[in-house]
Formats: C-alpha cells, sequence, structure tokens
C-alpha cells in the first residue's frame, strides 16, 4: 500500500512498512481513533485483575477530583499501542521494548482516542542484514486534540524481501 502525503513529512494510512519505508523525522497519523466504553474499562480491569475503584466504583469516583471512573491506564496504553500497529509494527518480527511511558492526562469512558508517531531512529541490525530496529515516540490524544500520553518504542522491521543486501 502507498503512503498518503498529508503534509511535509507527514503521512497517513499505509498497513506496514519495511525498513526502508521508515523516513527519520516523519510523523505517521494514526486512523481510525477508537471511542473507549465503560464496558471496556470495566472488562479490562476484571482480566487485569485491577481492583481499584477509581476504575469501578461510581460513587467512590465520584467523591475523587475527576468526580467519575478514570479509565484504567495500561488500557488506554493499549488502546494507542494499538491505533499505531498499521503505521509502526504490522511487519514487525518483534517489538524490543518501551520506556519513557508518561501519563499526562485523564482518560474516561466515551472519550475517543487518536495518535501519532514520530520517527526518531531507524538503523540497520548489527547482526543480521535483512532487518533494523525503528524508534518512534507515539503520542495519543482524545477527542479534544488533548495528549493524554505518549511513549518510546522500538520494533525490529524486515527489509523488503529480496531487498540487496547490506
Amino acid at each position: 500500500m502507498q503512503a498518503v502525503l498529508v503534509g511535509e513529512k507527514r503521512y497517513r494510512a499505509e498497513y506496514g512498512r519495511y525498513l526502508e519505508d521508515f523516513e527519520l523525522g516523519a510523523v505517521y497519523e494514526h486512523a481510525p481513533g477508537r471511542t473507549i466504553t465503560e464496558a471496556d474499562n470495566i472488562q479490562f480491569s476484571l482480566l487485569t485483575m485491577n481492583q481499584h475503584p477509581m476504575h469501578c466504583d461510581g460513587p467512590f469516583a465520584a467523591r475523587s477530583q475527576f468526580g467519575k471512573p478514570l479509565v484504567c491506564s495500561p488500557l488506554t496504553l493499549a488502546i494507542v499501542v494499538g491505533l499505531s500497529v498499521n503505521d509502526v509494527s504490522a511487519k514487525a518480527i518483534a517489538n524490543l521494548g518501551w520506556k519513557e511511558i508518561q501519563l499526562v492526562a485523564p482518560v474516561f469512558a466515551g472519550d475517543t482516542l487518536y495518535a501519532e508517531s514520530e520517527v526518531l531512529e531507524i538503523r540497520e541490525s548489527k547482526s543480521d542484514p535483512t532487518r533494523g530496529i525503528v524508534t518512534v515516540k507515539t503520542r495519543g490524544f482524545n477527542q479534544d486534540g488533548i495528549e493524554v500520553l505518549h511513549f518510546i518504542r522500538s520494533a525490529l522491521i524486515p527489509k523488503r524481501p529480496n531487498a540487496p543486501r547490506a
């Protein structure tokens, strides 16, 4: 698939990239967004054994500074990572890690999350010339454009099949 150019070094909606398709400094806008429901939040909390009342007890959460239940932050992270898969890691051999995860604004049931990833580094593998490592900074935003989290992620990405060896 081809990427759609939407501005200087900004692309949207290409499913999967080989190492050669990444551009240093490019920002990939991930689409579509994902609206989080109350059921998503409760189910995720139950699946992960997170019994904190801020996520599942409406009267408790109503007495907090937020006035209502918060979406469980690992769910927010999981959704934003998922939004980035099409552009960043659909062809990945492996995720190598996440770091500097920062939760910068609350997320509530009914919020719709959107995301974008900026390419910070691209390098060929030192041990295998058929692949390389791509590092991106991904930011998640709510429907009002407020950044809710960001993190840095690295993935092992193959080169195009039959690409000349380095």
